[in-house]
């Protein structure tokens, strides 16, 4: 073996419960381990809320273990209840095949699937041909109500109202342990702290039904040292998908992090070995959070993108540490020159210009502002920039002499920018 798995995991801030660390570190370092993480299918993209699991499967296969990331196909029928306060939106199986698709093309960007190093399976193949008759005969049996009940996904929805159905998410997530055990020796399920219970609900259904011992891990909940949600920016979701959330904005919200944060980070969503985990943030933390960012963006969006989205943000914002005096081994680039090209962009027809395009609705247009009310509001608290000029009046009519080369370029605030090409 590799590189014991668990002390990496615990070193980096990976753990927050365990079904025992002991076993589980002598496991992870006396043989080759299948695990899994569930992942339902409710978008056609995840969100950098995943990338904990995420990024502890890439570590389990860079000490030579078998992850399997199991598409919730089955499960995202009925809906996990962990951390909601009403019922998930019912979804139709072509919806939930069509997500599922997108997240796929996802994990290969972080997970070698080749020559069985790792799988992709999907809980649909075997939930959804269950007879429920059957299934409450053989699996229900083994479930207690009152123990049930006492599960932090359950318990917290009781007084908000919890559906029947969402109350069966237990029975069948355990169902998935009991059978990844069972067909492909899958011994360590790991998620996130609120599937605790759920976790050991399958490592007790897989004892009881072939009574084989199978371990639980879970990652701690992430939340920014500001009281923040993790994984918000400018109140909404950051996307894997670079149609959702472009590279540029990706880098950005990595680059943004607060600097009680950045260590943390590091540690979680880069590969970066712990030692300059651990140095780089007293040394320099502008730059660090530049490190961040970009490996952070190398992973999810790849080399080109990473380095077009760092050019972009030095060009903006200056570099977090011009003359190199923290030496990494980050392949960030030199300075940008000064192209804008690589910043988010949209596309107009140039010909509104001819009668002027209203600069409230360019900003609306461009994505920088939700409703007209607020590109109001921006531009009277002087936050709204055309070509680094602050927008004076709100009455403003864009037109053609106020073109650099064919697009003008939006700033919303200090870090908040896109291009607008004219075509």
């Amino acid at each position: 073996m590799q590189d014991n798995a668990f002390r990496i995991l615990k070193e980096r801030g990976f753990i927050y419960q365990t079904t025992g660390d002991e076993e589980l570190e002598k496991l992870l370092g006396s043989r080759k381990v299948t695990c899994y993480i569930g992942f339902d299918a409710t978008a056609d993209s995840l969100h950098v809320g995943s990338l904990v699991p995420i990024m502890s499967l890439v570590h389990m296969q860079r000490c030579g273990h078998r992850p399997i990331a199991l598409l919730g196909g089955g499960t995202t029928l009925v809906g996990d209840p962990s951390g909601r306060t009403e019922m998930r939106q019912m979804l139709t199986l072509d919806q939930i095949h069509q997500f599922g698709t997108g997240i796929r093309n996802q994990f290969a960007r972080y997970i070698d699937f080749k020559e069985g190093r790792a799988l992709m399976l999907n809980n649909a193949d075997w939930l959804v041909p269950l007879r429920y008759i059957e299934f409450l005969r053989d699996i229900g049996v083994h479930f207690s109500v009152n123990r049930m009940l006492t599960a932090e996904s359950v318990k917290s929805r009781l007084e908000t109202g919890l559906s029947f159905i969402e109350f069966n998410y237990m029975l069948l997530q355990a169902y998935d342990f009991f059978v990844l055990a069972r067909d492909y020796d899958c011994l360590l399920q790991m998620g996130g702290q609120d599937q605790w219970g759920n976790i050991v609900a399958g490592s007790d259904l897989t004892r009881r039904m072939i009574s084989k011992q199978v371990y639980g891990m879970t990652f701690p909940l992430i939340t920014t040292s500001s009281g923040e949600k993790f994984g918000k920016s400018a109140g909404n979701a950051v996307w894997l998908d670079p149609k959702r959330t472009s590279p540029y904005d990706y880098y950005q919200y990595w680059r943004n992090t607060d600097d009680r944060d950045v260590e943390k980070y590091l540690g979680l969503f880069t590969l970066l070995p712990i030692e300059e985990v651990q140095r780089l943030p007293g040394e320099n933390i502008n730059r660090a959070k530049e490190i961040l960012a970009y490996e952070a963006t190398l992973l999810t969006h790849g080399r080109e993108h990473a380095v077009q989205a760092y050019t972009a943000s030095v060009r903006q914002f200056g570099a977090g540490d011009p003359d190199r005096k923290v030496r990494t081994s980050s392949d960030i680039l030199k300075t940008d020159t000064g192209d804008t090209s690589n910043l988010p962009a949209i596309t107009l027809p140039a010909d509104g210009l001819a009668k002027g395009i209203w600069v409230v609705r360019l900003f609306v247009e461009a994505g920088l502002c939700a409703s007209n009310g607020e590109a109001r509001r921006l531009i009277k608290q002087g936050g709204a920039y055309i070509n680094d000029d602050p927008v004076q009046d709100e009455s403003m009519n864009l037109v053609e002499k106020d073109l650099k080369d064919g697009a003008v370029l939006l700033r919303a605030g200090k870090k908040r920018y896109k291009r607008v090409v004219f075509e």
